[in-house]
C-alpha cells in the first residue's frame, strides 16, 4: 500500500517549527541575558568568587532548560499530528534531530521525512546562541577576574602606578 504524502504540508510544518523555535529562543536568549546584566550590575565591586560562579551556573540553567522546553514542544507537535506512537519516541526523534545525533533509531512516516533535518537546522541555530551568549558571560567573568589580579598585583607590589584593569 502506497501513503499519500503531503509535501506541502510537511515543509509548512517544519518551517513553521523552525521560525517558533528560533523566535521563543531568541525571546528567552534576551530574558536571560537581561537578568544577567540585571544581575552582574548588582554585584560588588569585588564579588566573592562563590557569587560569580553561582551566576553563572543559574546561566547555564536556564539555557538548559530553555532548551528542554522547546525540545517538547517540538515533540508535543509531532505527537498532536499522531506521527510517531507515544510522546517518549516523539522526544527522542526530536532531541535525535535537534542535537543532530543523527542515530535514525526512530524515524517517522514517509512522507515527514524532512521534518528531522529541518529540526537539525533549529538546532544549529539555537545551540549557536546559546553559545554566544555563553562567551559574552565569560567574557565578563575573565575581564573581572583580570581586573582582581590587577589589584592583588598592585597590594602586592605596592606600586599604584600600575595600568588600571579594563571591565
Amino acid at each position: 500500500m502506497v501513503q499519500k504524502t503531503y509535501p506541502l504540508a510537511e515543509f509548512a510544518f517544519a518551517v513553521m517549527g523552525l521560525v517558533i523555535i528560533i523566535f521563543i529562543h531568541g525571546i528567552g536568549v534576551r530574558h536571560i541575558a537581561r537578568r544577567f546584566n540585571g544581575q552582574w550590575a548588582r554585584l560588588p565591586a569585588q564579588p566573592q568568587i562563590w557569587r560569580t560562579n553561582f551566576l553563572f551556573a543559574r546561566v547555564i540553567a536556564a539555557l538548559v532548560v530553555l532548551h528542554l522546553s522547546e525540545t517538547v514542544m517540538l515533540a508535543v507537535a509531532i505527537r498532536m499530528l499522531d506521527l510517531l506512537p507515544t510522546l517518549r519516541d516523539c522526544y527522542y526523534y526530536v532531541m535525535e534531530s535537534y542535537t543532530t545525533l543523527g542515530a535514525n533509531l526512530v524515524q517517522v512516516p514517509e512522507g515527514w521525512r524532512l521534518t528531522g533535518p529541518i529540526i537539525g537546522m533549529a538546532g544549529l541555530f539555537t545551540f549557536g546562541w546559546t553559545s554566544s551568549l555563553l562567551v559574552s558571560v565569560m567574557v565578563d567573568l575573565g575581564r573581572l577576574d583580570r581586573a582582581e589580579a590587577v589589584t592583588e598585583a598592585r597590594r602586592e607590589s605596592g606600586d599604584k602606578a600600575m595600568p588600571e584593569a579594563e571591565f
